[in-house]
């Protein structure tokens, strides 16, 4: 056999890298093509959902509070609807119609009494009716304020005006939360009532819109999507009875029982009742003062009723919350509160039944999460 020649196996060797050289260099490009067209297409798709965000911003609280009406109130829909002979439209219709006028009758009384309190303590801190006594000789002695609060205790005594005047300033920004607070409460009570509207479209559509959450759930968590979907409604509905309903339902016994006994700032005390209520803090803390001061300006009959009236309504929750809450579901108190300051600082009114309704499902389906990652 002939040899081959030096020059001949350089040319093959030549011959056999150079392809390889070219389709690595056209692999390079064709990666790099890919990952700018890629790239560009993220940025789109970014840039629209960041628009689509931006213009939905505005309604999220409407949209997601009349979700979680409509969930919550869809079991109570459906009886309507069989009532009225399958009429989804009109049980919707009817369903809205309620809860407009439930939302609106207390929202008005406690508006109208705010107003009354408001005036009240107005009245009372008039400084032709008010007087401060003067200061203790020992309030001198105090450390670090102790000459700084005698001074002003003794003009506030002489010269109520004046010392009203030398604080001005620094209540200026509290006067402007509370400004802010009252317009913020406000335009959220419109947004509720606006939210109850909505609930009325979403009720007869709810088969649907639950058939196309459950899709993208499956899309989402294949195998577990359906789950997470039933685990999130249960957990609204129980969360909204167990926390809400209960504390609504105090906030009107001890409002009905203020009332009848004459208890001056009713409004209020209804709204601190409804408040501490949801807090998962209970009402205790309005309604002893209050039983209290009963016992001295009522007569020792009036007082014992009011008492015996007080005390069922103060032990409301501890009864009915463990029965509500114990299907399934099990929310730690600062999950509760935590929500109820996040969501009304976001949110203002609204954000005070949002924002623990959200936390409560968010644990729920973390805690399923973590569960089912642990048994597999």
């Amino acid at each position: 056999m002939l040899a081959e020649s030096p020059t001949a196996h350089d040319d093959a060797t030549q011959s056999e890298h150079r392809p390889r050289a070219e389709v690595v260099h056209f692999d390079r490009d064709e990666l790099t093509t890919t990952l700018l067209e890629l790239a560009i297409r993220v940025g789109m798709l970014a840039l629209l959902l960041y628009w689509a965000l931006a213009l939905l911003r505005p309604f999220a609280s409407i949209v997601a509070w009349s979700a979680i009406i409509a969930i919550t109130l869809y079991p109570a829909f459906s009886r309507i609807a069989r009532f009225l002979g399958n009429r989804r439209r009109l049980a919707a219709a009817v369903v809205a119609v309620l809860g407009l006028l439930i939302v609106i009758g207390p929202a008005t009384w406690l508006a109208i009494g705010l107003i009354d309190s408001i005036r009240f303590v107005a009245e009372r801190l008039e400084p032709a009716r008010f007087a401060l006594p003067p200061p203790f000789p020992s309030v001198k002695t105090w450390p670090l304020v102790g000459d700084q609060l005698y001074d002003f205790w003794m003009l506030a005594s002489t010269n109520l005006t004046a010392a009203a005047a030398k604080i001005a300033p620094q209540l200026k920004p509290l006067g402007n939360i509370l400004l802010h607070t009252v317009a913020g409460t406000g335009t959220a009570t419109i947004k509720l009532l606006i939210a109850i509207v909505l609930t009325g479209f979403l009720l007869p559509a709810a088969p649907a819109l639950v058939a196309a959450t459950r899709r993208v759930a499956r899309r989402i968590l294949p195998g577990r999507g359906d789950a997470f979907v039933d685990l999130a409604g249960t957990t609204i509905r129980t969360v909204a009875r167990g926390v809400i309903g209960i504390s609504a339902l105090q906030a009107l016994l001890a409002g009905i029982g203020f009332l009848a006994a004459g208890i001056p700032g009713t409004s209020l005390l209804t709204s601190a009742v409804l408040i501490l209520g949801i807090v998962q803090i209970g009402p205790g803390l309005v309604l002893l003062p209050v039983v209290i001061w009963a016992w001295t300006a009522m007569t020792p009959t009036a007082a014992l009723v009011f008492t015996l009236y007080m005390v069922p309504v103060a032990l409301l929750d501890n009864v009915l919350r463990p029965m509500l809450m114990g299907r399934g579901l099990s929310v730690p108190t600062p999950v509760i509160l935590v929500g109820v300051i996040g969501g009304t600082l976001a949110y203002g009114i609204t954000g005070l039944f949002l924002g623990p309704i959200v936390l409560s499902v968010m644990w729920e389906l973390a805690a399923a999460w973590i569960e089912a990652r642990d048994e597999a």
